[in-house]
This record gives structure tokens, C-alpha cells and sequence, in this order.
């Protein structure tokens, strides 16, 4: 018999917010947290705007030596654990901690350290290149660090899948305690790309949004929408198996009940137009819960604010819940805080874990003008007050990657 899969424990750092409390307040209160960047000199850059972590300090949860050895997007994610831990309260130091496992990863890793490194190369000599770019770059260390921290001898495994990242560790967590190989997984993305090399990347792929307005340029699901925003950020939530979060007396947030992942095998950096492979993620997730598609409340889409990936987004939904999609509230939350990249869907996830406990549903903002392509109900503006029991959410990645999560809201 399969292990049922709580959330015991959330952490958060975001763009209008550094632990779960602030941003889930700024999320109710339709905050925008997208500004002109200030970490970078973008005089050369055609977008100036990004969605930037503000008074972020990681000494709340390692000193400065082992600050100054982790990019940024490390630190965002051992900050966010740090939170995570110390919510669910539990007691690492009696856990069996060879059934404690890590899966937090980053979609693209160290990039501003690859970027510091290679003009320290150039104009210096290739001999001052720090001895700790190796392992301050890539994508697998932030798990690393967070294992050594906190003592996890379980599986320790980085997911990569783009965009999908997030949704994927928290996904392949949950398969991993249904089966009884963990009783706890600290599972979650974190991202910290808004870089030189970050954004002429992206802004070269055509991928950005050109607004020079940071209130209108992610607009998620709207018909003037022209890109997505860059975001950074890490989310982390502390998966359990039910029976031991209740032996130990655990606050339990919501339950995890399905999770789907599917390959669009189509094209590099654009979903499958007839939403084939995101509708099939969305089923599996529905289907492993064994609910109705009529008991599914609330989803978060992925709603970039590209012009392909919300049209697609739309068919996808459709295709699943047909006529009913028109009844589903569905909104983007980073039409608040831009795209977090990898950890996009493991914050994303904690949006839909405090709605499902408060009754909530949040809103799509900057949301001005009808796509007649993009027809549902998308929560424009202003959140609303309801009763969810099910709340799924999506990512979608480059490469094809799709997944989804659908959680339950927490009855004793």
C-alpha cells in the first residue's frame, strides 16, 4: 500500500517577499514586485526590467565564508530551506536521517558565477579563476549544500527541467515517499539568472517581455502580453509521509495527491500547439489522485505572459476539463513576481498551498485587455474569497518538459 504525502514545511524567497508570511500577504494583496533592475548596469541591454529579490540577506542562514562560496541562487535556496525546516518543527536531530532526502535544484544554475569567472579569465589570467567556480556554478549544489547541512543521508538527487524544475522535485518527492524510500524530502527550485549573459540570453531568444512599464509587462493571458519577465527566487517545501508527521505531531499544511510529467517532443523552446503533452500531465496528476475533474477548485497555470505558451496554456486546459474549464478560476502568479525559471513551480506550489488553507484564490494582475484565444476566467486583478478543496498547478519547460501537481486541502 502506497505512503500518503503531506506538507509539513514552506520556505520562500521572492520577489515580494523573503519567507513564506510576506510574500503570501503580497500575493493577497495583488503587489507587483517588478521594477527596473538595480543589480546590473542595463544602459547596453534592450530590457531594463526584471523582477529582483530585494533585501535579501543569507547570513539568516549561513555565515558570511560560506556565503561568499555560493552563488546567489544557492544562497536563495539554503535560506529557503532554513525557513522550511524550521517550520515543520521537526527534530533533525532524532530523524532517522538516512530517510531524509534532498531535491532542490536549479534550472540553470550558477550563472553569475560563470559570468564573474570568465571575465576574471579574460582580463586577468586563467589562473585567477577561483578554485570554487566548479562548484559554486553547478546545478546539483544547492542540493548538495543543503544535505550537508541538515544531515540528509537519503536520496539527494537534482531534477533538471528547465521551467519545470520546481514542480518536477516536489513531484518525483512525492513518488518517492509513496513508495516508502523517505519519510521526509526537503523538495523545491531556487534560480538566480538576472544577469549579464541571464538576460541578453533570454532577450536574444526573443523570449522577454520589451514594456518598459513594469506594471504591464508580465501580463499573463492578456492580448497586448509580448513576453515574460525576469524573476529569481527559491521556493522549498517540506514533503512527509503522513504517519510520520502524525507520530511526531506535526502541523500539516495540505496533501499531496497527484503529480504528472509528460514530454511534448516537439520543439526546443515552444509547447506543442495542441497542448497535448501539458493536458496528459494534468490528467495523470488527476488520475493518480482518483478524483473527478469537477472537484479540482483552483489552478495555477504557468501563464508566462509569452504569446505561445498562454494560447497553448488555454487549449491544454480545455482539452482536459472541457466545457467546465470555463468554471475553473485559474491565475498567474507571475504576473506578480515574474518567472522564477526553475524555481517557478515550487513557488508556485506554495501559492496553491495557502489558498487551499485559507480560501483564497489570487489574482491574475495587470490584466487589461481580452484575448479571444485565451477565453477563461483568470481571476483578473482582484483575488476572491472560496471554498477549494483541490488546487493543481502547472510548469512547463523548455525542451518539452511538463508537470503538474495537484494538492488537497489539509482535513483532519
Amino acid at each position: 500500500m502506497s505512503k500518503r504525502v503531506v506538507i509539513t514545511g514552506m520556505g520562500a524567497v521572492t520577489p515580494i517577499g523573503n519567507d513564506v508570511v510576506s510574500f503570501w500577504n503580497g500575493v493577497k494583496a495583488s503587489e507587483c514586485g517588478i521594477d527596473f533592475i538595480k543589480s546590473m548596469d542595463t544602459e547596453k541591454f534592450k530590457v531594463k526590467v526584471a523582477a529582483e529579490v530585494k533585501g535579501f540577506n543569507p547570513e539568516v542562514a549561513i555565515d558570511k565564508r560560506e556565503a561568499r562560496r555560493m552563488d546567489k541562487y544557492c544562497q536563495y535556496a539554503m535560506v529557503a530551506t532554513e525557513e522550511a525546516i524550521k517550520d515543520s518543527q521537526i527534530d533533525l536531530e532524532t530523524m532517522d536521517k538516512y530517510r531524509l532526502g534532498v531535491l532542490v535544484s536549479s534550472g540553470i544554475g550558477g550563472l553569475e558565477t560563470m559570468e564573474n569567472e570568465h571575465k576574471r579569465m579574460i582580463t586577468k589570467d586563467t589562473t585567477k579563476v577561483s578554485p570554487f567556480l566548479i562548484p559554486m556554478m553547478i546545478e546539483n549544489i544547492a542540493g548538495g549544500n543543503i544535505a550537508i547541512k541538515y544531515g540528509a543521508k537519503g536520496p539527494c538527487i537534482s531534477v533538471v527541467t528547465a521551467c519545470a524544475t520546481g514542480t518536477n522535485s516536489i513531484g518525483e518527492g512525492f513518488e518517492m515517499i509513496k513508495a516508502n524510500r523517505a519519510d521526509v524530502i526537503i523538495a523545491g527550485g531556487t534560480e538566480a539568472s538576472i544577469t549579464g549573459i541571464g538576460m541578453a540570453g533570454f532577450t536574444s531568444l526573443t523570449a522577454l517581455s520589451n514594456s518598459q512599464d513594469p506594471k504591464r509587462a508580465s501580463t499573463p493571458f492578456d492580448k497586448n502580453r509580448s513576453g515574460f519577465v525576469m524573476g529569481e527566487g527559491a521556493g522549498v517545501i517540506i514533503l512527509e509521509d503522513l504517519d510520520h508527521a502524525i507520530a511526531r505531531g506535526a502541523k500539516i499544511y495540505a496533501e499531496v495527491v497527484g503529480y504528472g510529467t509528460t514530454c511534448d517532443a516537439y520543439h526546443i523552446t515552444s509547447p506543442s500547439p495542441d497542448g497535448e503533452g501539458a493536458a496528459r500531465a494534468m490528467k495523470q496528476a488527476i488520475d493518480e489522485a482518483g478524483i473527478e475533474l469537477n472537484e479540482v477548485s483552483y489552478i495555477n497555470a504557468h501563464g508566462t505572459s509569452t504569446p505561445y505558451n498562454d494560447k497553448f496554456e488555454t487549449i491544454a486546459i480545455k482539452n482536459v476539463f472541457g466545457e467546465r474549464a470555463y468554471n475553473i478560476p485559474i491565475s498567474s502568479t507571475k504576473s506578480m513576481i515574474g518567472h522564477l525559471l526553475g524555481a517557478s513551480g515550487s513557488v508556485e506550489s506554495i501559492v496553491c498551498i495557502k489558498a487551499l488553507q485559507e480560501g483564497f484564490i489570487p489574482a491574475t494582475i495587470g490584466y487589461e485587455e481580452k484575448d479571444e484565444e485565451c477565453d477563461l476566467d483568470y481571476v483578473p486583478n482582484v483575488g476572491r474569497k472560496a471554498e477549494l478543496k483541490y488546487a493543481l498547478t502547472n510548469s512547463l519547460g523548455f525542451g518539452g518538459h511538463n508537470a503538474t501537481l495537484l494538492f488537497k486541502r489539509w482535513e483532519e
